[in-house]
């Protein structure tokens, strides 16, 4: 990392740290933990794309089965799914193993294919997985599961919660970082730029995209797991398409070749999802809620145009000192970036 990368980091931490004591409850506890977990389900996607060159669509199915899981694990009598009353601790591990096992058959169905038929199989992942919660009644039925509570550690005191979401969004950004420059790294980069080559070489190029799979899906499922603390409700509907969608436009927004913007591009969707609606005058435009998506359809297609790496994009740019709104190189190239 560069002196000003460490210095930001260093003071979006601290600013982090201190958050709950200037702002409202409403601020810590609903708006910024809910971009610090969207934020690390977004990172998932900006691994496998900045080290893999893979686009899943698939990272909000395995942050949907982790909720699932937890719900049908700690659930209690008089509550949908599978209802076995396990200490939550217990179902957050349970959790976490049935999506590493989902990451891993996923991932190996997915990692002989690239461009544009991985990212419609992992699709079509989403799609099934939309409807298998959907349809079998015994997991969930379309109604969802609902009453999940979070351990007591967390019950009364939202702040932990908040304080774990931040402390987890700081080990996935500075783990992700770290692959980077290890063996299994730069092998994963190689099979990125030059998979005919790597598997010249001797590397084993689908196994190398699967547990990159792995990593991503484990990194989405924790997320999960503090979504369904957060929430305490989960159904099918919270992880179809649109959902699904949405956590990759987060992605674009924010850079999807920069870390850093996983977090920014949820903090920019969320606080427009929240507040321009309440802009003064809006209305007058025709910005409605039921037209949120057409206004964010707009940001990303200027965003898209001004800069294609997103927000992080046009940091960089001004960072470097840099004149003009001249082409970056693809990100897939941009080893090192952020």
């Amino acid at each position: 990392m560069s002196r000003t990368s460490k210095l930001a980091l260093i003071a979006v931490t601290a600013a982090l740290a201190v958050l709950p004591l200037v702002t409202s409850d409403f601020v810590t506890s609903f708006l910024v933990t809910r971009i610090l977990i969207l934020g690390v389900a977004a990172a998932s996607i900006v691994f496998l794309f900045r080290y893999g060159g893979m686009v899943s669509l698939a990272q909000f199915l395995i942050f949907g089965v982790a909720g699932f899981m937890v719900g049908n694990a700690t659930g209690q009598a008089g509550s949908k799914g599978l209802k076995l009353g396990w200490d939550p601790w217990v179902g957050a591990l349970f959790a976490l193993g049935v999506c590493l096992v989902v990451a891993l058959v996923l991932g190996a169905l997915a990692s002989r294919t690239s461009g544009i038929y991985f990212l419609m199989l992992t699709l079509t992942y989403a799609v099934i997985g939309y409807y298998v919660f959907g349809q079998v009644t015994n997991l969930s039925g379309f109604g969802g599961i609902t009453g999940i509570t979070p351990p007591s550690f967390f019950a009364g005191h939202p702040w932990r919660l908040y304080y774990v979401a931040v402390g987890l969004s700081l080990v996935v950004y500075l783990g992700f970082r770290s692959i980077a420059r290890t063996p299994f790294g730069l092998a994963l980069q190689g099979t990125r730029d030059d998979p005919v080559r790597m598997a010249s070489l001797g590397f084993n190029v689908p196994l190398h995209r699967t547990l990159a799979f792995v990593i991503a899906g484990f990194v989405a499922a924790c997320a999960g797991i503090l979504n369904i603390w957060w929430n305490g409700q989960i159904d099918p509907t919270s992880i179809s398409i649109g959902p699904t969608l949405d956590l990759l436009i987060i992605a674009v927004i924010g850079g999807i070749s920069y870390f850093g913007g996983a977090w920014l591009g949820a903090a920019v969707y969320l606080t427009a999802n929240i507040y321009l609606r309440n802009l003064p005058l809006v209305g007058l435009i025709g910005i409605t809620e039921a037209r949120f998506n057409t206004v964010i359809g707009i940001v990303v297609l200027l965003i898209m145009v001004l800069s294609p790496e997103g927000i992080m994009g046009i940091i960089d740019r001004l960072r470097r000192g840099t004149r003009g709104m001249k082409p970056l190189a693809p990100p897939v190239a941009r080893v090192g970036a952020d």
